[in-house]
């Protein structure tokens, strides 16, 4: 996927957001994210939008020192929903009016304005599906976007130490965790190693790992994000328990 379509992708996944809290009772707890309602959900992907976006007006160079920004939330919560939909509108003219591929500041690999694009899609879309199972809906989430969203996640959890720390312990004598795709391309080895992890490059020769999680593009994206029990039917697990329990409890974003 590219910026442009990360961009387009952003609007469609706030516009099924919105339509999902909007005929719901915003009080409803949401247990893939404890302590939270609807509300709180919705107020916190709104909050993202506008902070990401005052992030790309100003193109950083640096680490910002602060984490302020108007957000201009409604004084009635039941305004959460157009809140958010204005949120994301409001992203989409920055979108516009930026040039994605120009450097920028990232906590992560790609230090371009492009990275928020594709990190605000993730988080939208990741809680979208949080909203629907709150509601008992089965989140469909299309697989080109499931499959980037897994490419996004494996490529900067090792970055991620500031805000989720419990990475820092993903360590290992040389070991390797795979996660493999049932319907369709998509394959990442992830090396653990006794100073670090982080995805093997390509090569020529397939490589066995020594544990392995195959499964939908869908469900992995939701697993990796800890919506999912790996010991659900909609995984094969293969190789290392040990190794995998290892990865899972410290992989937390």
């Amino acid at each position: 996927m590219n910026p442009a379509q990360h961009g387009a992708a952003v609007a469609a996944e706030t516009a099924r957001f919105v339509a999902t809290v909007k005929a719901a009772d915003l009080s409803t707890p949401v247990p893939t994210c404890p302590g939270w309602t609807l509300a709180d959900l919705t107020q916190h992907v709104g909050s993202v939008h506008r902070w990401f976006t005052a992030l790309l007006r100003r193109r950083i160079q640096q680490p910002p020192t602060s984490r302020e920004v108007d957000l201009r939330l409604p004084e009635d919560p039941e305004g959460l929903p157009d809140w958010l939909a204005a949120s994301a509108a409001e992203a989409a003219e920055v979108f516009a009016a930026t040039d994605l591929d120009a450097p920028m500041w990232a906590w992560g690999v790609d230090q371009h304005a492009r990275f928020w694009v594709r990190r605000m899609l993730f988080e939208t879309l990741v809680h979208r599906a949080d909203a629907e199972l709150a509601l008992g809906i089965s989140p469909h989430i299309d697989r080109v976007l499931a499959v980037d969203g897994i490419d996004e996640f494996l490529t900067n959890l090792p970055f991620a130490s500031s805000f989720a720390p419990l990475t820092g312990q993903l360590r290992a004598p040389d070991r390797t965790v795979r996660f493999s795709c049932t319907d369709g391309a998509g394959d990442w080895l992830i090396g653990l190693h006794p100073d670090g992890f982080g995805l093997v490059a390509d090569s020529a020769e397939p490589r066995a790992a020594d544990a392995t999680v195959q499964g939908s593009a869908a469900d992995l994206l939701l697993l990796l994000y800890g919506r999912l029990d790996r010991r659900s039917d909609a995984f094969r697990l293969l190789g290392d328990p040990d190794l995998l329990t290892h990865w899972f409890a410290h992989s937390a974003f």
